[in-house]
């Protein structure tokens, strides 16, 4: 069953990445341009008041970006509309994060169906470490046939 057929309440597969590394971290510095010291640099992540060096927030936001895109791999007139996030706790080396979601909500529109996802990602503890919400959208039949 598609996410943009699946009834409101539905999880989703879940998403689990590898645990975080320093090594990620140098090269989502590099591709980001976000060279702050306290995600690459544990003497200067304990001076400011760290237990040790964390992760760039944007890397969960992009992790969940991964999951709810693979969510529509499958529907190609598909796309995601928006994905907004808070970031509610850190993350550190050796974390495995788990990407979750669950159908929130469904709209019909004259041209469009958008299904609106409620994310989170977790870490290993189960706590989540960022919260979202996305909106996926795709054209209705009906419009697809008149255009």
């Amino acid at each position: 069953m598609s996410v943009l057929d699946a009834p409101i309440g539905q999880a989703l597969p879940p998403l689990v990445k590898p645990p975080i590394e320093l090594s990620q971290l140098r090269r989502y510095a590099e591709a980001s341009g976000d060279y702050n010291p306290i995600h690459l640099d544990e003497e200067v992540a304990r001076r400011v008041g760290l237990d040790g060096i964390i992760a760039h927030g944007m890397l969960s936001m992009a992790f969940l970006g991964q999951f709810i895109s693979q969510q529509i791999e499958d529907s190609p007139e598909a796309r995601v509309e928006h994905l907004k996030v808070r970031f509610t706790s850190m993350v550190r080396l050796g974390d495995v994060l788990t990407c979750h979601g669950i159908i929130k909500d469904r709209v019909s529109r004259d041209s469009y169906e958008s299904t609106t996802v409620e994310c989170w990602a977790q870490n290993q503890k189960g706590e989540k470490v960022t919260v979202g919400e996305a909106v996926l959208v795709v054209p209705r039949a009906e419009h697809k046939e008149r255009s």
